[in-house]
């Protein structure tokens, strides 16, 4: 395998060209909760994973200590509303004895409802905040055939008449008169307001608070467009025949009769059905493609104010006053549909408000390619720079050389070998670096043509993340080989019971709860201690593990301990798409992957080489073992 040295003020300058991202903290599980987080929806819904995600980022950094499970309720839609108390019942039969948590953090309007729905006296004690939640609830259905046309009253949470009180949390503040208010200043002749809502608890709630508070309007009829007794298309038909001077008011739109889901696109094909139809959204639902506007809550990412909450209520006695937050509410209009309508807004008489989709000025317009153009030139200038810096060390080093033809001989080596060293690192850095770079700047153009969801500029947000994150990664990855390469790297050994660090380090995998696969842990011994570089070895085991997860889909990842006289071997095997044999040794090579469209650095194995040799250890790729990849390496017994 070759060599090369790196200069570490290259790569240092290199970092602060293309550090924009602080990697996100990974969400750590463990079977005691102090914290219960109940999910509404599954792990991978972008609005709960985000708070989630933020929520342990910021509790962490805050130093909190407090054990935390997250489990998930995988709620959909309204029809199966009747099944979510007892899938809450199963959740807290697990936790609220033997595990009972200090704190319950519930993420979702269905989480809540059936949290509030339980009749266990054991829960009184337990502090609740939540997130996600809106002020008006109703309470659930008791069969799926009630839940199609179940007519309940709307419930204020803020009257404090729920079952356990909330110490804290955000709930959204949905104002129908807000909204009316708004329709008779612009459109004054409406006659009828016809109100969207889906096959969603939180639409079929909006829809009981929307039918109460219309009540109190006699002059305007309510025309109710229920989800759950419509599809997409359904829904079409009776927009066209709505009656005139009707203004139609959203109030939730991703799930139909059928449990279908819709996103954006379902907006267009509604608004197709009836263009002259005045739209106004109550929960920004169609906002950005249909809607002309409305007042609206202000939707974020509150995991980390949700964090410090939860913080908060740990430290303070039971007593101590704390009450949830209302979101706050701000009126916000769609510039193009406002002026494809010609709509004047001085009737609203100064009131604040907000556009989006309005045109941005040249410097707003223009300002990620400014920066893209000045980080590219300075990675120019670095790049010049440093090839001056090998070009002026190679002159000084032939200048100082003796005359002599052995020495001149090995001068031009060194030269030469300088120079080769320095185009491959350019060659494959220069690789590496372009591709998230161009996802980047390409996302960020992306962004600036307007015209998107918040959703969707979040979605292309999180891909800037992403390879930010795996830019910052890739010059961490080479700032390791730097230093390991060097002769200032010092190992800290310390006794640790091996067999029971393997099977904690398995415990902890921020990736095994998300991942297909099936890990285990496989040892003839009950306990080993021994003296080893704990940190060195557990970054060895978890990038082996990490690339096994990667390349095998549902199927078993195993970690192996054994011991002999002089070395403890560690082992992980995996059922995966294996290393092919002639590529055993090229494996380790800085740069390498198997497979192109894999993420990652191409750097970990050589990383992992590096460590393992550096204490006096050795690793290689099991050729004997044919289910998979088995990759083997030992640890020296240190007396």
């Amino acid at each position: 395998m070759a060599k090369f040295s790196i200069n570490k003020q290259y790569l240092l300058s290199l970092a602060l060209v293309f550090l924009l991202v602080h990697p996100a903290s990974a969400v750590f599980a463990a079977a005691r909760p102090n914290i219960l987080i109940i999910n509404s929806y599954n792990a991978d819904a972008q609005g709960t994973s985000n708070n989630i995600s933020e929520f342990m980022d910021e509790y962490r950094r805050l130093g909190g200590t407090e054990n935390v499970v997250i489990e998930n309720m995988n709620c959909q839609s309204f029809q199966e509303s009747p099944k979510w108390k007892g899938r809450m019942q199963a959740i807290l039969d697990k936790y609220i004895h033997s595990l009972r948590p200090r704190l319950i953090v519930l993420v979702g309007q269905e989480a809540f409802i059936s949290y509030q729905s339980q009749e266990n006296p054991l829960l009184k004690d337990i502090p609740v905040i939540c997130g996600m939640v809106s002020r008006r609830i109703i309470d659930l259905p008791v069969d799926s055939a009630r839940a199609a046309n179940w007519q309940p009253r709307s419930i204020d949470v803020s009257d404090g008449k729920v079952r356990y009180p909330i110490r804290g949390g955000y709930l959204y503040n949905y104002d129908v008169d807000a909204n009316i208010s708004l329709i008779r200043k612009l459109y004054p002749q409406t006659k009828n307001i016809a109100f969207l809502s889906d096959n969603s608890y939180g639409g079929v709630a909006l829809q009981a608070y929307v039918r109460q508070e219309m009540t109190k309007y006699e002059d305007l009829r309510l025309i109710q467009l229920d989800g759950r007794h419509h599809t997409l298309y359904t829904i079409v038909d009776e927009l066209r025949s709505l009656p005139p001077h009707t203004v139609l008011l959203i109030g939730a739109w991703k799930i139909d009769a059928k449990g279908e889901f819709f996103m954006r696109n379902a907006s267009y094909v509604m608004m197709d059905a009836n263009p002259e139809l005045p739209v106004f959204t109550l929960s920004n639902a169609g906002f950005g493609s249909w809607a002309l506007g409305g007042v609206m809550p202000t939707y974020f990412i509150f995991g980390r104010s949700l964090a410090r909450e939860a913080v908060e209520v740990l430290e303070k006695p039971k007593n101590y006053d704390m009450k949830a937050n209302f979101v706050e509410n701000q009126m916000m209009f769609d510039y193009i549909r406002v002026n494809d309508r010609k709509l004047s807004l001085n009737v609203l008489n100064g009131n604040d408000y907000r556009f989006i989709n309005k045109p941005l000025t040249l410097y707003e317009q223009y300002k990620y390619h400014l920066w893209a153009f000045v980080a590219f030139l300075l990675f120019l200038v670095i790049g010049f720079i440093s090839s001056l810096w090998f070009f002026l060390r190679t002159k000084k080093l032939k200048d100082s050389l003796e005359v002599s033809e052995q020495e001149l001989r090995v001068a031009k080596e060194a030269a030469e070998e300088a120079s080769r060293l320095k185009s491959s690192f350019l060659a494959n850095i220069s690789h590496e670096i372009r591709t998230p770079l161009n996802a980047i700047v390409g996302f960020s153009e992306v962004l600036l043509g307007g015209g998107y969801t918040p959703e969707e500029q979040k979605q292309y947000m999180s891909i800037i993340q992403r390879n930010s994150d795996l830019l910052l990664k890739l010059i961490n990855d080479i700032i390791e080989v730097s230093t390991l390469e060097s002769e200032n790297v010092e190992f800290k050994y310390q006794e640790c019971d091996v067999v029971e660090f393997c099977k904690q380090l398995l415990l902890s995998l921020n990736f095994a709860d998300s991942s297909e696969n099936h890990f285990r842990f496989a040892s003839s011994l009950e306990s080993y201690v021994a003296k080893v570089e704990v940190q060195y070895l557990q970054q060895v085991i978890l990038n082996l593990l990490s690339n096994a997860d990667k390349f095998t889909k549902q199927g078993t990842i195993t970690l192996e301990v054994s011991v002999n006289e002089s070395f403890i071997e560690f082992a992980v095997s995996d059922t995966g798409c294996g290393i092919p044999h002639e590529k055993h040794q090229v494996v380790f090579e800085r740069f390498i992957k198997l497979n192109d469209f894999a993420q990652g650095t191409g750097l970990g194995l050589s990383i992992c080489k590096l460590i393992i040799q550096k204490w006096g250890g050795e690793i290689w790729v099991d050729p004997a073992y044919s289910k998979g990849a088995r990759f083997v390496f030992t640890h020296p017994i240190v007396k």
